[in-house]
């Protein structure tokens, strides 16, 4: 089974992921297009949801609660954050599109009844990480600081060029405080959109290590292993990264041999 899945070029349904379909226990993830005044409805049933207005204005209902036109953002390459929507289990949400917009939708298995809330671009924390050609730009959108039950969701933009990702790390084993166990999925978007980049995905005993190209709106899974992401020049990355597991703590593991980046020059 490859960890590869390939987004739709056209139509409203980009890509899903599913845990059956994964073949793990916990995220979920889905992309969609929306055409303007196009109203897109379904159920939470079992899982706690965060809507992300990847680029365009949507309205949503949940929870008897309306969030009318949020979104500014014309590309997720834009140097700002997204809005974003919070639902617990149990709940019907309604997402009516006001422009042509992409949404993303993670999920994961939830029970605390946590209120449907808005999250807006304000309040969500935005950094630079790595240095040199591993420079990139990180997004908290649902971080472990904000409530939920396990959902942690986050976005990066990754200059030409550069490495994400890097040092490769994991976050497969359930070893707290030092690492926790989280499945994870990676939502692609290449700018220009004919790009691709290269993801690894990869374990110390090379009992899983794939090699993938990954174009526009594909997605990688990470059920365990380091997955360390690669830009050729002349085209800038982003992603959307979803991660659940047991524990909802992101704690990670860099693979030894590729720590020594990390150690100041003498």
């Amino acid at each position: 089974m490859t960890l590869l899945v390939k987004g739709q070029r056209s139509g409203r349904d980009i890509v899903a992921v599913t845990p059956r379909s994964a073949g793990w226990n916990y995220v979920g993830f889905a992309a969609h297009r929306l055409a303007p005044g196009e109203d897109f409805e379904f159920d939470t049933a079992g899982n706690e949801i965060c809507v992300v207005v990847l680029r365009g204005i949507v309205s949503i209902v949940a929870q008897g609660k309306t969030w009318r036109e949020i979104g500014r953002r014309n590309s997720v390459f834009d140097d700002e954050a997204p809005y974003a929507v919070y639902v617990p289990a149990g709940e019907r949400v309604r997402i009516v599109a006001g422009t042509q917009a992409e949404i993303g939708i993670a999920s994961a298995p939830g029970s605390t009844r946590h209120p449907a809330r808005l999250i807006e671009p304000s309040t969500m924390t935005r950094t630079t990480r790595g240095a040199g050609s591993n420079t990139r730009y990180v997004c908290d959108i649902l971080p472990q600081t904000e409530p939920a039950d396990r959902l942690l969701v986050v976005e990066v933009r990754t200059p030409s060029g550069h490495s994400s990702s890097y040092p490769p790390h994991k976050h497969d084993t359930d070893n707290l405080p030092s690492e926790s166990s989280l499945e994870e999925t990676y939502y692609h978007r290449l700018d220009p959109a004919q790009g691709f980049a290269f993801q690894r995905v990869y374990t110390d005993d090379r009992s899983l290590d794939e090699s993938l190209a990954v174009e526009d709106h594909d997605v990688v899974m990470v059920p365990r292993g380091y997955h360390p992401v690669v830009v050729p020049h002349g085209y800038q990355s982003y992603y959307l990264n979803v991660m659940a597991g047991p524990v909802r703590e992101w704690h990670f593991r860099n693979d030894p041999a590729h720590e020594w980046i990390l150690k100041p020059v003498a």
